[in-house]
């Protein structure tokens, strides 16, 4: 362990403090904040959803990022036939949808103010949702958000990585913290958001 918090050390005065570095003890290294944050394990049926390079043989050129909800995977385009695939949570039933947009805004550790209808709906169901809570790792949207076009949809993080690879939303697009950190790192503002079903 000694050894491994040695090579991050250099790693991160080494001018690379942009990058992610994992840690065997469960926690990953936020590079907005400069701090450990604890993550949990993102699960489908038994195994872990963990993201990895894959071969893209789809129509949509680099930087685009396309979200396969009825597979549960994002997936954004590199060059070379190319993709890195990530696990996700997507709308649950009632709420799934689908449509091209672009990335509109980025933001770390981000606030939440929940849709009046949502906040209308949960209250009818006996739960409060506040008007607005301050981003933080109690926040539902977790350590990054990506926000799409004009919609109300975000794809953002996760304080339940357990729920990822299930149908739990309201139609946003979670990730694991770890996950959506590595994605908000490589996509811009602009960026294109092809959502399918």
């Amino acid at each position: 362990m000694l050894r491994f918090l040695a090579i991050a050390a250099i790693v991160l005065s080494a001018g690379y403090a942009s990058t992610t570095v994992q840690a065997a003890s469960g926690k990953f290294f936020d590079p907005a904040t400069k701090q450990w944050v604890s993550y949990g394990t993102a699960r489908h049926g038994k195994s872990p959803i963990k993201r990895q390079m894959v071969n893209y043989y789809g129509p949509h050129s680099p930087g685009t990022i396309v979200v396969n909800t009825s597979e549960r995977r994002l997936y954004h385009v590199y060059p070379g036939g190319k993709a890195m695939k990530y696990g996700v949570g997507v709308g649950r039933e009632g709420f799934q949808w689908s449509g091209t947009h672009r990335i509109s805004r980025k933001a770390e550790w981000p606030g939440w103010t929940p849709p009046a209808v949502m906040r209308e709906r949960e209250r009818r169901k006996g739960r409060i949702l506040p008007a607005y809570m301050e981003g933080g790792p109690n926040n539902p949207l977790g350590a990054r958000a990506l926000y799409i076009g004009s919609t109300i949809y975000r794809i953002h993080g996760s304080n339940e990585p357990w729920t990822i690879g299930s149908a739990v939303s309201s139609g946003c697009i979670r990730l694991a913290n770890e996950d959506v950190i590595h994605l908000y790192e490589n996509v811009r503002v602009g960026s294109k958001v092809v959502v399918v079903r």
